[in-house]
């Protein structure tokens, strides 16, 4: 394993050829004392204790080499091996392991090689099945493609991790992606000072957010949800909000009265399985002032469409190229669940009354929701920034 400390004593292939050693011992004879420390049930002092009695009794060497490998493995579980640097820096947003010699990160919006690989197409093999099983996650062939958040490793980040396996790339290699989301996520202030917006235009947004229901949209990384997440923290404690996401990336750090609702895949043989359709049908049914959809992909814009239409006040993002176009997405997205046309579904649209499209990490454009043009058959916005 490249940047792993050499133990004392033994040349960097005999250390790293322990560590995978001992991984391998808790990756498959003892992989149940991986669950207890991950479900909390096993303090961390117990857990290394234990390793400590396990790595004496079957790794006869020096005691100083014992406790380095002890260390190193200490490293390994509690972080992400080679990775655990990228993770901690500040201006990496991305990390994507495209095979076990090529990791690439995005660094404040630019993609570039990490400087770090695995060792071997094993090592980077058994990485992929720690992160699993640390994640209680199963990559079996029945679950090939899978999405699932770490919210506990990392004091400053929320990990979202999408793993494919061999079975479904091309290539005989798993892929493996990160997106870091901060836990302390920027407030309207900090966004200012970063550029994305100015003072003017985040008072007129916190303003409209507050009073209507606002649609934000945009590509990949263009700063949907941090603007989303900065917005939801203006508004007052005395109003009930709703959250519904597919991962974990909407928090609060200051709200009273906020709810957060996540889907649950149904994954191998597991019938269990509950869909932003399904928690936001049952979101709705709560006493909220407020309803937010973290990311509308599917037939959930029907329901957040509906609870818009008749006055709750909502607010989601949606991927679009452009302002105009996330409505038709939205419509696209409606028309899955629904019995109506898309004219009359364009109509309902009107009660988005705020339209905000994102690039860059920047808020590029504003619209506010004129109402329906019965002869041109259109909404009609007018743009305000």
């Amino acid at each position: 394993m490249k940047n792993t400390e050499e133990l004392a004593g033994e040349s960097k292939s005999v250390a790293h050829g322990r560590l995978t050693e001992l991984v391998n011992d808790y990756l498959t004879q003892k992989q149940a004392v991986l669950m207890q420390v991950k479900k909390g049930s096993m303090r961390r002092e117990d857990f290394l204790e234990e390793v400590r009695i396990h790595i004496a009794h079957y790794y006869p060497m020096p005691v100083r080499q014992q406790e380095r490998l002890l260390e190193s493995f200490e490293q390994y579980v509690f972080g992400y091996s080679i990775l655990s640097p990228l993770i901690d820096d500040a201006e990496i947003s991305d990390i994507r392991v495209v095979a076990y010699d090529n990791v690439r990160v995005k660094r404040l919006g630019s993609r570039m090689d990490a400087g770090v690989q695995f060792e071997s197409e094993k090592e980077y093999r058994q990485f992929v099945d720690y992160v699993a099983t640390k994640n209680q996650v199963n990559i079996s062939n029945m679950n090939a493609i899978q999405r699932f958040t770490d919210n506990d490793s990392h004091p400053d980040y929320i990990l979202r991790f999408t793993v494919s396996m061999p079975l479904v790339n091309t290539y005989d290699q798993p892929y493996l992606c990160i997106r870091k989301v901060p836990k302390d996520f920027p407030m309207l202030k900090t966004l200012i000072g970063r550029g994305m917006l100015d003072q003017e235009t985040a008072e007129l947004l916190a303003l409209r957010f507050r009073s209507g229901s606002t649609l934000i949209c945009g590509g990949n990384s263009s700063g949907k949800t941090t603007i989303l997440n900065a917005l939801k923290e203006t508004l007052p404690d005395n109003m009930a909000v709703l959250v519904t996401q597919q991962a974990d990336e909407l928090t609060t750090m200051y709200h009273p009265d906020m709810m957060f609702l996540h889907s649950l895949p149904g994954s191998g043989e597991s019938q269990i399985n509950y869909d932003l359709k399904d928690i936001s049908i049952a979101g709705l049914t709560m006493d909220v002032d407020y309803f937010i959809i973290g990311e509308v992909k599917g037939g959930e814009a029907l329901y957040l469409l509906n609870a818009a239409y008749t006055g709750q006040l909502c607010a989601a993002t949606i991927h679009a190229p452009s302002a105009d176009k996330a409505l038709d997405k939205l419509v696209d997205y409606c028309l899955y669940e629904s019995k109506y046309n898309r004219d009359e579904l364009m109509k309902m649209m009107d009660c988005f009354q705020t339209v905000v499209f994102m690039e860059h990490y920047k808020v590029k454009q504003i619209f506010a929701c004129k109402g329906w043009n019965g002869q041109t058959r259109s909404l009609m916005y007018e743009r305000i920034l």
